[in-house]
């Protein structure tokens, strides 16, 4: 659920004023001293009212209460410590701490933890310790739960249902020391990889570190998940497993199958296209072969035809009529 989607001005006004009114009462069958309220084991089953609003340390553990109501949280803008382990309580929304931006300690252990939106812990930019450890139900942390506790040093995740986890997540953690991971059934996949990195690059204290160890798969189960990072790597990044393999040969069959394609349609292209060049070539042929003009045989006869004397040699009767004498020349009779 969004901020947008929780209790309006007007309530919170409301909340605020009857607050003033009871803000210094002590709640009923607690015990106030100091700024300090503590409703320790009195069996109660819901957000105890009448908590003076100068309280800045609040003790609600080993109760049964199911719900944190944000109206009644938001008018302590002092406190700093509260502590509500040992309870029913089934999700932590968004809203839930926007009046406690002062808070360092929380601790939310050992309840019914089903929920926690991605931005609850959004607005306690000075949370120093977050515990939630032991809820059992817990599968997953969005990568924005601890977005803007920039604060925060101590992170108690231990005995929870969670398997996988986003580095992204603890980007913003540059202050975290120390990080509690066991009694949770880490699912140590490819997908876990670059988490496994980041605990070794981060130089984080793991007071737990043997203890919180892979469930999965089986070639790691009971590796401690700091030291998980090599075999991972060999797992995911540089070992080939069946599918791999299967992958590569489809692989290589569509890029020979292609290969095969592209080269006869490559060779039935040059095939065609040297059909049309020579039928071509050859009407090219056959039109300048149809224009040429009718030479006159003797023009190219050859040179045996030709005469000794440097004359063709013709027919029989024209050769006769070239190599007969001329006729006497006769001189006309004088008178």
């Amino acid at each position: 659920m969004s901020l947008a989607a929780g209790p309006g001005p007007g309530w919170l006004l409301f909340s605020f004023g009857m607050g003033l009114v009871s803000g210094s009462k002590c709640p009923k069958n607690c015990q106030c001293q100091a700024q300090e309220v503590a409703c320790t084991g009195m069996q109660l089953t819901a957000y105890p009212s009448d908590v003076p609003l100068s309280t800045r340390r609040l003790y609600l553990n080993d109760n049964a209460i199911t719900f944190l109501p944000a109206m009644n949280l938001g008018l302590l803008s002092d406190l700093v410590y509260l502590d509500c382990q040992n309870n029913l309580i089934r999700e932590v929304m968004d809203y839930t701490f926007i009046g406690v931006f002062r808070l360092i300690y929380l601790r939310l252990s050992s309840n019914n933890l089903l929920l926690v939106s991605p931005h609850s812990f959004s607005v306690l930019s000075s949370l120093v310790h977050l515990d939630i450890s032991n809820n059992p139900h817990l599968f997953s942390l969005s990568k924005y739960t601890f977005a803007n506790t920039s604060s925060l040093r101590h992170l108690d995740l231990r005995n929870t249902g969670l398997q996988t986890l986003d580095p992204t997540a603890f980007h913003s953690l540059v202050t975290l020391q120390t990080l509690y991971l066991s009694g949770n059934p880490w699912k140590c996949n490819c997908s876990f990889l670059d988490f496994t990195v980041y605990l070794l690059v981060s130089h984080l204290n793991h007071p737990d570190d043997d203890n919180a160890t892979c469930v999965e798969p089986t070639e790691l189960a009971g590796w401690p998940i700091a030291r998980a990072g090599n075999p991972l790597r060999y797992m995911c990044v540089t070992h080939l497993g069946r599918q791999d393999y299967i992958f590569l040969l489809l692989v290589g069959f569509c890029i020979f199958s292609a290969g095969t394609v592209a080269a006869w349609l490559t060779g039935l292209c040059a095939v065609l296209y040297q059909n049309a060049r020579r039928k071509a070539s050859e009407d090219k042929a056959e039109a300048e072969h149809g224009q040429r003009p009718e030479v006159s045989r003797p023009i190219f006869q050859s040179r045996a035809d030709w005469a000794q004397d440097g004359f063709p040699s013709g027919s029989s009767h024209q050769r006769a009529a070239c190599s007969a004498p001329p006729p006497p020349l006769r001189l006309p009779p004088r008178h």
